[in-house]
């Protein structure tokens, strides 16, 4: 177990040392005033939905106004940034994603440690992606793909949201796992990675399953996997692609976090709300709608998450030699 690792996993343990009395004094007291959840990316997407949906839950349910702001820009970091800096109250948190965790190795020079200044409290959602093909490519399977790849190295281009991308990394997780050669083509952003997709200038790209959804439905593009561990409830008849490549998975996943030294009694009160939250039907469908599957668990289980992450993203990203342009 790395250093890292060991010190958010014993930063999420002090929930579990504190005595019950002093944590439920502090949750009693909580909240006395409106909260202010910091989402780093622009509104309306899919992700900016996902954070206003619990926002508007912990609304109802603590009694308090939560407010979403807007912060976007260099990959969530300006939002974190603000918040770690925030004071340690509980009454500002951060919506954050797998970027927190691919960000700790892509960025050299960041204000602030993730994993240290941090308290996690709660995994919100994952969302699945999917490997799809344009119709042009004669390969059906991911076995095919792999066999056509191995040939042919260097001639399939895949395309992706940008350097350092989860799409980006889940490309170069297939090369490290597999030694396949993929020309990458990073675009400035989803949609015009997926147009290119569309159109045939690329042959593959990873995809969330929530954009590829109507293409794939469509004929427009060939879905081969999607790369949780297991197969999608979503997506029943797409093979994982841990079925073919034994251990490979990515994860696209979304988190509350407050900063550091948050009181563990707040902490332990949100956590049982959102996934109180997590587990309402009317919430549940609305993040199907989205593509999104609940993730209950406790701030250890989130904080574990992050560290795991962490350490493999590090890993893809030194080995594939990934800098930012």
């Amino acid at each position: 177990m790395t250093a890292v690792r060991r010190q958010i996993l014993q930063l999420a343990s002090c929930l579990a040392m504190m005595p019950l009395a002093s944590r439920g004094a502090a949750a009693q007291a909580y909240p006395a005033r409106p909260l202010r959840l910091v989402v780093g990316f622009a509104p309306g997407g899919g992700n900016d939905i996902v954070g206003r949906l619990i926002g508007q839950w912990l609304s109802e349910h603590l009694g308090q106004p939560v407010v979403v702001e807007n912060r976007p820009g260099a990959s969530t970091n300006i939002a974190t940034e603000s918040v770690v800096r925030a004071a340690p109250d509980g009454y500002t948190l951060l919506f954050c994603g797998v970027s927190s965790a691919i960000n700790a190795t892509l960025y050299e020079n960041l204000p602030f440690n993730f994993l240290r200044d941090i308290a996690p409290v709660a995994t919100l959602i994952d969302y699945p992606s999917v490997m799809v093909v344009h119709p042009s490519v004669s390969t059906r399977t991911v076995a095919e793909f792999l066999d056509y790849a191995w040939a042919n190295p260097g001639k399939l281009h895949m395309s992706s949201a940008g350097n350092g991308s989860v799409g980006h990394l889940s490309g170069e997780l297939l090369r490290m796992m597999t030694g396949v050669e993929l020309q990458h083509v990073p675009y400035r952003g989803n949609a015009p990675a997926l147009a290119d997709l569309l159109s045939g200038q690329v042959a593959v790209t990873f995809a969330s399953s929530a954009s590829a959804a109507g293409y794939m439905k469509s004929g427009k593009l060939r879905a081969l996997a999607v790369t949780s561990a297991r197969r999608s409830e979503t997506m029943p008849d797409v093979p994982a692609m841990a079925e073919v490549v034994p251990g490979f998975e990515v994860a696209s996943w979304y988190g509350m976090a407050a900063p550091r030294a948050t009181p563990a009694g707040v902490v332990a009160r949100l956590n049982e709300e959102i996934n109180r939250a997590l587990a309402d039907p009317d919430m549940k469908a609305r993040l199907a709608e989205l593509g999104g599957t609940p993730m209950r668990g406790s701030p250890a289980d989130f904080a574990s998450l992050i560290a795991s992450d962490t350490e493999k993203w590090a890993k893809v990203i030194r080995f594939a030699g990934v800098k930012l342009t």
